[in-house]
């Protein structure tokens, strides 16, 4: 599989993921850059973190940046299997559960902190993460995704 980022799945969720911020929190996701896979190849190469879910009853994720990747030490398709509540902790899960429904109630949240878990279960505190609503270009509510530049491991 060549570069995660260049599919055309993904340079079209990248879009959505910028779109969906600008809506929310009213500046550009990444300042200057506008065409479609020129995001999407950027997003994938920053060095904040940034990752996404679906809508489904157990939402799964969808997308994860390369230093998402990195810190939860999975490749591509492990991450995109994987159902984004067991990014947290058993006992972290019902305090994600209620920033989730914030989220979806408000558009999105800013300055959330919380402990996540790495695939070989090392911890690590997220600060400042900003979550936000996705939505389709039509407006219909498509996902979650949350982005941070500052984790601390336990």
């Amino acid at each position: 599989m060549g570069e995660p980022w260049a599919s055309d799945w993904v340079v079209a969720h990248a879009a959505t993921l910028a779109r969906s911020f600008r809506r929310w929190l009213g500046r550009d996701l990444l300042p200057g850059i506008s065409e479609r896979r020129a995001i999407a190849e950027a997003l994938f190469a920053v060095p904040f973190v940034l990752v996404s879910h679906g809508t489904q009853a157990d939402p799964v994720l969808n997308y994860g940046n390369r230093a998402a990747l990195t810190l939860w030490e999975l490749s591509w398709e492990e991450l995109t299997r994987t159902p984004s509540r067991l990014t947290a902790e058993p006992v972290a899960r019902e305090e994600r559960a209620r920033l989730l429904a914030e989220v979806t109630q408000h558009g999105h949240i800013a300055n959330y902190a919380g402990v996540r878990i790495a695939k070989s279960g090392r911890r690590f505190r997220i600060e400042r993460a900003i979550v936000w609503n996705l939505l389709d270009e039509a407006g219909a509510h498509c996902g979650q995704a949350a982005m941070f530049d500052r984790w601390e491991y336990l």
